[in-house]
């Protein structure tokens, strides 16, 4: 794959069951509190009386988000360790666990909280795309487990 990739997500098909969710930490065994895709939920609205009883403007909608994989990574740019880099030939975001100190300030840099802090090795750790089975041509879990198919993979060129 040429290119940087990224997850393409269908809001009109997400119904936040989160079994995304589900199959990223179950894939990546991540103890309690630890996600690196998350579905977020935004509702709201309520009922207004009217001449024939009530009226409504509830609202609810879903949001499947992970790791962008960004062109600059802050994350990349706040470690002193060096230890998170971007592949070159898919734009993947990497933590070299071997090189990770556990400072932590990737995490502060990551307007999108994606880095996530595992005490029990003392690393931080976050999405990689599932890299071990895109090798293989396969899907990432969280794309594989959507039942309604809001997510997928996709490669951007760029110039």
């Amino acid at each position: 794959m040429s290119g940087q990739i990224s997850f393409q997500f269908r809001q009109d098909r997400c119904i936040g069951c989160a079994t995304c969710q589900v199959a990223c930490k179950e894939k990546n065994q991540l103890p309690a509190g630890i996600l690196f895709r998350k579905v977020l939920e935004s509702a709201g609205g309520g009922y207004t009386p009217s001449g024939r009883g009530l009226s409504n403007n509830v609202y609810a909608y879903w949001l499947s988000t992970t790791c962008k994989h960004c062109q600059q990574p802050l994350c990349a740019q706040a470690c002193p360790a060096k230890a998170i880099t971007k592949r070159p030939e898919d734009g993947i975001v990497f933590i070299e666990q071997e090189k990770c100190t556990g400072c932590r300030h990737c995490i502060t840099a990551c307007p999108y909280g994606a880095p996530q802090y595992d005490p029990t090795p003392g690393k931080v750790k976050k999405c990689n795309f599932c890299d071990d089975l895109l090798a293989r041509r396969e899907q990432p879990a969280c794309v594989d487990a959507c039942p309604m198919r809001a997510l997928a993979v996709a490669s951007h060129k760029h110039g």
